[in-house]
């Protein structure tokens, strides 16, 4: 039951005791009330637990590497001086988090490289762990950001310059919190990148399927609206005389719903946030402020709901008489991982004898980014009822567990790549 030379499936397994003693060590770190984690990107909360992780590093014995955009990687020497086999995801989470998101993959991987050492497996190519900046996108855009500028697919630069929901700059909160890093981008050219993510949706706990073999990712569009109307008396000003910046805005989360009802298959989308101006009772709203994130597995579609949105947005314009303006937040096309590590991690976990299920990301990850430099692909574990970014986020430990052990065996198997048979 060997899926790499010299290695027993049975006997090489993850502490899954020591892998949940540190989601919960991490876990306290940006603690809410009742449970879950706010660990926006770098702020101190961050920091912390960044210092955290770092030292399960330091404590096993890794290099660890910052670059120039914080993300941070610890790095196991192989047999050889090659490119390694990189695993990992993020730590920072939204405002109202869960302690899975992000964390299972960094602390899964530090638990593989843990796993190895303890048995004392040399591996042929480097084994590494990363966790990157500002995945989340909570407190900057656009998410995913250290892994893209890691991809080199978004200049340093402007990620440094990027400007916070709190107004302040990444730059300067890398300096602040000690984490401007001085590593060249990007600091690690892996051999491949597999990432470990709870699923965030309902579906594999829903057919009673113990792993996700993620095939891709959606295709992500956000965009931030701004609706200038005219404030005036909400009691004395008649309906037709009004520019109303608050019904434009109703009429905009509407319109994405139907849009999507209309396209149906894949096509998903959401308003998450709106903001009013003067934001009163009795007054009529002079502004809105209000994002929209569409989503899609195919190109093509997405882009046909991107133009619907538009015609919806030119038709409000002229009809209420208001002013309308869209600022793009974040647009990464759709993704389709390495068919080959795809095939290896459905092997892999099948020798545990787990079911599997292939499927699509809904959510963005880092793996996507990775995936412009490297051969990638992802595996989800079960998500308790669906709920993730909510602090009842919940996966079962056998469940982590499971997810941890079809990593370590896929890791090790792309880590012997190269050796002549």
């Amino acid at each position: 039951m060997a899926l790499h030379a010299g290695v027993d499936l049975r006997a090489t397994r993850i502490d899954g005791h020591r892998l949940m003693q540190r989601l919960a060590a991490l876990g306290e770190i940006g603690a809410l009330p009742g449970g879950g984690n706010a660990r926006l990107a770098l702020t101190d909360a961050d920091k912390a637990g960044r210092d955290l992780v770092v030292s399960w590093m330091h404590e096993l014995g890794l290099e660890v590497r910052v670059d120039g955009i914080g993300n941070v990687f610890g790095l196991m020497a192989g047999r050889d001086d090659v490119a390694p086999v990189l695993c990992g995801s993020h730590i920072d989470t939204v405002r109202t988090g869960g302690c899975f998101d992000g964390n299972y993959g960094v602390l899964a991987g530090l638990e593989v490289i843990e796993t190895l050492r303890d048995n004392g497996i040399v591996t042929h190519r480097p084994v590494a762990v990363a966790f990157f900046t500002n995945e989340e996108g909570a407190r900057f855009a656009p998410d995913m950001m250290g892994s893209l500028v890691h991809a080199l697919g978004m200049p340093l630069a402007d990620a440094l310059d990027t400007v916070g929901i709190d107004g302040a700059t990444v730059g300067e909160e890398l300096r602040r919190i000690g984490y401007a890093g001085i590593v060249p981008l990007p600091a690690v050219t892996p051999h491949a990148f597999v990432e470990l993510h709870i699923e965030q949706g309902p579906v594999l706990a829903n057919e009673g399927v113990r792993i996700g073999v993620v095939e891709s990712v959606q295709g992500i569009s956000w965009q931030e609206i701004t609706i200038i109307g005219q404030s005036n008396h909400a009691g004395t000003t008649p309906m037709r005389f009004r520019h109303d910046a608050a019904y434009v805005a109703a009429r905009i989360v509407v319109a994405v719903r139907d849009i999507v009802k209309t396209m149906g298959g894949d096509q998903v989308g959401t308003v998450g946030a709106v903001t009013l101006q003067p934001n009163l009772v009795n007054v009529i709203a002079a502004s809105a402020l209000l994002t929209v994130d569409l989503r899609n597995t195919d190109e093509s579609l997405l882009q046909h709901a991107e133009r619907q949105l538009a015609a919806v947005l030119d038709s409000l314009e002229g009809a209420e008489d208001v002013t309308i303006s869209r600022r793009p937040l974040a647009r990464f096309e759709p993704v389709v991982f390495s068919p080959r590590v795809v095939d290896l991690i459905e092997r892999t976990a099948r020798q545990f004898a787990l079911s599997t299920r292939r499927m699509p990301s809904g959510a963005g990850h880092d793996a996507q980014m990775l995936s412009r430099v490297c051969p990638a692909a992802m595996i989800f574990v079960p998500s308790v009822g669906g709920l993730s970014h909510n602090p009842a986020e919940l996966t079962h430990p056998d469940d982590l567990e499971a997810g941890a052990n079809v990593l370590l065996h896929t890791v090790l198997a792309l880590a012997s790549e190269g050796i002549e048979a």
